[in-house]
């Protein structure tokens, strides 16, 4: 007799198949990452081999070259400056526009709600010519400052949507019972509210570093200056037209992607709760 599986209930074969899935998807995925590490250990010129060799020799050479041989140090210091402003300016300008739209009904509240709105319509590449006019009028052109300002423009407008979003979800009675208490509104939202938003807060600061860390369209265009130039745009040294120093440039990738895996590790733990909450009411 057939045996009746209950409703949600997988049988062996479905089971299987999915577990195999999940593991040839799963493999498909860290075959990059994989095939990365393992060339930037390949010796120098190694991965010109026309041997099919997984692990062989391995060498901390290329990494010697990129750090010492390079202008990798100084594009490394360049973005980490860069991602840091971002996402401490960032996070205070998303938590704090969040706060007050979810909270206050001032004149004009609707229009800096379309205001957020719209500013996630225009694509990276139409936006180039007049912030770059912009950046020039103001002196900003080759100067970390007005990157960090570019880009807080593309991650300050969506990251204060999903912060407001998130304030929503804290009742208002939370406010009103520290203002009772003798607070300022301010110092309800700074004392009271914020330590309840580290969800919504971890994922604007990951959302803000990442903005920074991996952009490539405004550093190449701002920062014309070898010394004030970012890890994307640095990269691009390492690529010509008819020659790639895959070495170079597959131990500059596993080092640029350290800073920013530290920065997940220190936030994960929040991700999920401060995407869920916000994607509710997004």
């Amino acid at each position: 007799m057939k045996k009746q599986h209950k409703r949600g209930e997988r049988g062996p074969l479905a089971s299987i198949a999915l577990h195999v899935t999940l593991i040839v998807a799963s493999l498909i995925s860290i075959f990059p990452v994989v095939w990365l590490i393992l060339t930037s250990l390949k010796p120098r010129d190694g991965w010109l081999s026309t041997e099919l060799e997984l692990f062989n020799s391995p060498s901390l050479g290329n990494y010697g070259r990129v750090l010492s041989e390079t202008a990798f140090p100084t594009w490394l210091l360049n973005s980490v400056l860069v991602a840091g402003l971002t996402m401490l300016l960032g996070v205070f300008l998303a938590a704090t526009t969040g706060y007050a739209i979810s909270r206050f009904r001032f004149p004009g509240y609707r229009g800096v709600m379309w205001l957020l709105l719209i500013t996630q319509m225009f694509p990276v590449a139409i936006l180039i010519v007049p912030l770059y006019n912009l950046m020039a009028s103001l002196k900003l052109l080759n100067q970390l400052p007005g990157l960090v300002i570019a880009y807080m423009t593309v991650a300050v407008p969506f990251c204060a949507w999903m912060m407001k979003s998130y304030f929503d979800t804290i009742p208002q009675e939370i406010d009103q019972a520290g203002m009772v208490d003798g607070l300022s509104p301010f110092g309800a939202f700074w004392r009271v509210v914020l330590p309840l938003a580290r969800p919504g807060l971890a994922v604007t600061a990951f959302y803000c570093f990442m903005t920074a860390w991996g952009e490539v369209a405004y550093a190449t265009v701002f920062m014309s200056q070898e010394e004030k130039r970012t890890l994307g745009v640095g990269l691009q040294q390492f690529v010509g037209q008819h020659w790639s120093d895959w070495g170079l440039l597959t131990a500059a990738a596993a080092l640029i992607a350290i800073p920013a895996a530290a920065v997940f590790l220190l936030v994960q733990r929040h991700l999920v709760t401060g995407l869920t909450a916000g994607a509710t009411k997004l």
